[in-house]
């Protein structure tokens, strides 16, 4: 039974509880959750709270030591670590090794940002006086994650963050437990002290309540939290109150352009990649292509072709596109935005059915059990900016197809859901490349790649529907667990007023050649 872990040490475990199952196979248990109420998450929130102090005052440079740590020990971990990710949240082994590499590449890069926590020393306008900037940690940074990038996403706030000098109260998806303790072990293990890195398992009702005693008794300072739009609206508005920005990573409506002079072949690759990997359960995951007219039948047969053709089951078999959905409650979902197919309109293609796979839906090549919660691959042509399927996330493994004649038009297309997060063009003009960048409002552009795919050093988010403008990643994350300090000091022995004892030079600027 796994139960929350407050400095250092396992919370009772309480009469709620959640099990956690495997979603390739129905019954198999992977973990039993014991479950806290809001009091455990404001419990953690003040375990953090007393810990960051002394966190604060080791040195950035012996605390990029303990990233460095963790780091070798998630790479020497690596496979044992991308088997529970498969074997709990469904996602195929090769794509699991990858999520772990990610949080290994996390360490390796900020591991240095301890010794680059740079301020600025900056002149001043008067003599014998020095100008200083500093970057301090915010203090307890509150992290809630989803569960389809059980151990890569929370890397991206707590690697920084501790780095930083915070100290950290994260909140893992229930239904990924498992996942969550195996991240928290290698930590633990790395040197993080304890009270430094707390863990909350609870769910979405009551990690609420608890973040909104902890805001209203002062005992956070950041909140990060990956998820859907409508709960990260709800979480911007808490926060608001409290005069906090979060750090919102939402979800996407992601389009990829195929224009008239693309290599196709590489664009239905990349679309297969981006919409279907994952099993479609990616925030970056393409949502709809917007291909040129006058290659839009010969795409849509290609992919059509290739989506057939793909090998999809047990996370654990090789060459698998795409695993189970995570649990029943994406299953639900996904069955919902299956309703929006209107057979009217769509035309339907990528496999033998629609719905889940099953004896009476099977699909050639299948190599699951049948049990599990394996969904056939949908593609949907003929999708307008008037549709539900269009508009909205629709998590996952469907795709949506449109057409459009002109730039301008598929620039209107790609924005027209609102969201802002991932985007790509497949295109071999350079010119048709740099108007869709300038034109499309998501914060990631991929030219010839997939929506999906983003590297340590980069910068990480969306706009719009997507987030609120907050980066991951790279030295950009640092604005958000740092608040910068400047320090002016006047060595020259009188009080010197700026703006006002500042020496004036004399220019004649009436002075013409």
């Amino acid at each position: 039974m796994l139960s929350s872990i407050i400095a250092g040490s396992r919370v009772e475990p309480a009469a709620r509880t959640y099990v956690s199952t495997s979603p390739g196979r129905a019954g198999e248990v992977v973990a039993e959750v014991s479950l806290g109420d809001a009091g455990v998450f404001a419990d953690a929130c003040r375990a953090a709270r007393q810990a960051q102090d002394a966190w604060r005052d080791v040195p950035p440079p012996v605390r990029g030591q303990v990233i460095a740590g963790a780091g070798r020990l998630v790479e020497a971990n690596k496979e044992r670590l991308a088997r529970i990710v498969s074997r709990e949240v469904g996602k195929p082994y090769g794509e699991a090794l990858g999520e772990v590499q990610e949080i290994a590449d996390t360490c390796a890069f900020f591991l240095g940002e301890g010794r680059r926590l740079y301020g600025q020393t900056v002149p001043s306008e008067m003599p014998d006086k020095q100008l200083f900037t500093f970057r301090d940690p915010v203090g307890v940074v509150a992290v809630i994650t989803a569960g389809n990038f059980p151990v890569a996403v929370p890397s991206w706030y707590i690697v920084p963050a501790l780095l930083c000098g915070n100290t950290v109260v994260w909140k893992p998806a229930e239904y990924a437990a498992a996942c969550a303790e195996a991240f928290y072990e290698l930590f633990a293990h790395a040197g993080v002290p304890e009270g430094v890195l707390n863990v909350v398992y609870a769910d979405g009702a009551e990690t609420f309540r608890g973040l909104e005693t902890a805001l209203g008794e002062g005992l956070v300072d950041k909140v990060g939290f990956t998820g859907s739009t409508e709960v990260g609206v709800r979480i911007g508005e808490l926060c608001g109150r409290h005069l906090q920005t979060p750090c919102l990573e939402l979800g996407g409506k992601n389009p990829m352009v195929v224009t008239e002079d693309a290599e196709l072949e590489l664009a239905v690759e990349g679309a297969l990649f981006a919409g279907f990997g994952t099993a479609g359960q990616r925030c970056t995951s393409l949502g709809t292509v917007i291909v040129h007219e006058s290659v839009h039948e010969e795409f849509v047969r290609a992919l059509d072709a290739a989506t057939r053709a793909a090998k999809i089951g047990d996370p654990m078999e090789e060459g698998i596109l795409f695993g189970p959905l995570i649990n029943e409650r994406f299953a639900d979902g996904f069955e919902k935005y299956l309703g929006w197919i209107d057979p009217g309109r769509h035309r339907v293609h990528g496999s033998s059915a629609v719905g889940r796979i099953s004896e009476s839906q099977p699909r050639d090549g299948f190599v699951g059990d049948t049990s599990g919660l394996y969904y056939h691959p949908v593609i949907v042509d003929g999708v307008t900016a008037e549709d539900e399927l269009f508009l909205n996330e629709t998590f996952g493994p469907i795709i949506g197809v449109t057409t459009y004649r002109t730039p301008d038009e598929a620039i209107a297309l790609a924005n027209a859901p609102g969201y802002g997060l991932s985007s790509a063009i497949y295109t071999t003009d350079p010119k048709k490349a740099f108007t869709f960048r300038r034109g499309v409002r998501a914060g990631m552009v991929s030219v010839n790649n997939s929506t999906s795919g983003a590297e340590a050093h980069l910068p990480f988010g969306g706009n719009g529907r997507s987030g609120n403008g907050s980066r991951q990643s790279g030295i950009w994350v640092l604005d958000q667990f740092t608040r910068w300090q400047s320090m002016n000091w006047d060595y020259s022995g009188r009080l010197q007023k700026a703006q006002m004892d500042v020496l004036e030079i004399d220019a004649d600027l009436d002075f013409r050649l």
